[in-house]
C-alpha cells in the first residue's frame, strides 16, 4: 500500500517542457496529480501545458530562470496562489556541458552550477513553506555523476555531487518535520540535455555523445520515479548501470574508472 497517495496533490516539475520533466509530469498526472510547470522556454512550455490538458490533466506553467533566486520565489508564489499550496516539488531542471577541465572556460562551470544546483536550492528554498505546512514531498533529480567520476563533465558532476550533498543533509535537518526527500541517480536517459550542452567555450555542441550501456526511455525513468515517490523512498538508482556503479565505486573504483574512461575518451581525442 502506497504511503504517499498522489491523487489531487500539487506537484510542481522544474525543466517541465520537454524530456524528463514532461514525462515526469505525464506520470504524476495520470495518478491523479495537479500539475505545475517551470520552464525557461514559454513557447516550449505553452505546448506542453496543452499535451497535458488534453490527457485530461489539470496543468499550469509558468515561464522561469531557475537560475534567477528572485525568478524562482515569483513562480513559485504564483503556483501556490493558483493551487493553494504545493506538496511535491521536482528539482527536475538542469543543464550539463561535455569538454576537458583544461580547455574548458569557468565560466562554463558557473553556468552548470548555478542552473543544476542553486536552481534547485532557489525553488526549495521558495517552496518550503508551502511544504512544511502540507507535510510534502522534495524530489531532486542528480545522477550517477553525483557518486560516480565522469570524464568530461567534472562540472555536471560536481553539481550532481552538491545535490546530493545538499538534500542529504537537508533530509536529516527536516526528518521530523514529516517531508519526505527523494534523491534519484540515473545514468543515462534519453532527453535533450545532452543536445543542448555546452563546450568547453560556452556554446552548444553539435556532435553526437558516447554513452555507457543502453539509455533508457524518459517515460520508463518517470514510472520508476513516481513509483519511488508514492512509497517514500529516499533514494533510487535507475537502471542496471546505476546500480553497478555504485557497487563498482564502492568496492573497486580503479576499474570502474577504467571502464567508465575507456568509453568516454573517444569523444575528447582530438578535440
Amino acid at each position: 500500500m502506497p504511503r504517499r497517495d498522489l491523487k489531487d496533490k500539487v506537484v510542481v516539475v522544474t525543466g517541465a517542457a520537454g524530456g524528463l520533466g514532461l514525462a515526469l509530469c505525464r506520470a504524476f498526472g495520470a495518478r491523479g496529480a495537479r500539475l505545475g510547470l517551470l520552464d525557461l522556454h514559454g513557447e516550449t512550455l505553452d505546448q506542453a501545458v496543452l499535451e497535458l490538458e488534453s490527457l485530461g490533466f489539470e496543468a499550469a506553467g509558468l515561464a522561469c530562470d531557475v537560475a534567477d533566486q528572485e525568478h524562482c520565489r515569483r513562480a513559485i508564489d504564483t503556483l501556490i496562489d493558483r493551487f493553494d499550496g504545493i506538496d511535491v516539488l521536482i528539482n527536475n531542471a538542469g543543464i550539463t556541458h561535455r569538454s576537458e577541465f583544461a580547455n574548458t572556460d569557468l565560466d562554463v562551470y558557473r553556468r552548470v552550477m548555478e542552473v543544476s544546483y542553486f536552481g534547485s536550492i532557489n525553488c526549495t528554498k521558495a517552496a518550503l513553506p508551502s511544504l512544511l505546512q502540507r507535510r510534502g514531498q522534495i524530489i531532486a533529480i542528480s545522477s550517477v555523476a553525483g557518486f560516480a567520476p565522469l570524464i568530461g563533465r567534472t562540472g555536471y558532476a560536481a553539481a550532481k555531487h552538491a545535490m546530493i550533498g545538499f538534500f542529504s543533509s537537508l533530509r536529516a535537518e527536516l526528518s521530523d518535520k514529516g517531508i519526505g526527500i527523494l534523491v534519484v541517480t540515473p545514468s543515462f536517459i534519453k532527453t535533450n540535455i545532452d543536445a543542448n550542452a555546452l563546450g568547453a567555450d560556452g556554446e552548444k555542441l553539435t556532435h553526437e555523445k558516447p554513452t555507457i550501456g543502453k539509455a533508457i526511455s524518459a517515460d520508463t525513468a518517470a514510472e520508476a520515479i513516481v513509483r519511488a515517490a508514492e512509497q517514500d523512498k529516499r533514494t533510487l538508482l535507475i537502471t542496471p548501470i546505476a546500480k553497478a556503479a555504485r557497487v563498482l565505486t564502492t568496492v573497486a573504483p580503479r576499474l570502474y574508472e577504467w571502464l567508465m574512461t575507456r568509453s568516454l575518451r573517444s569523444e575528447f581525442q582530438d578535440k
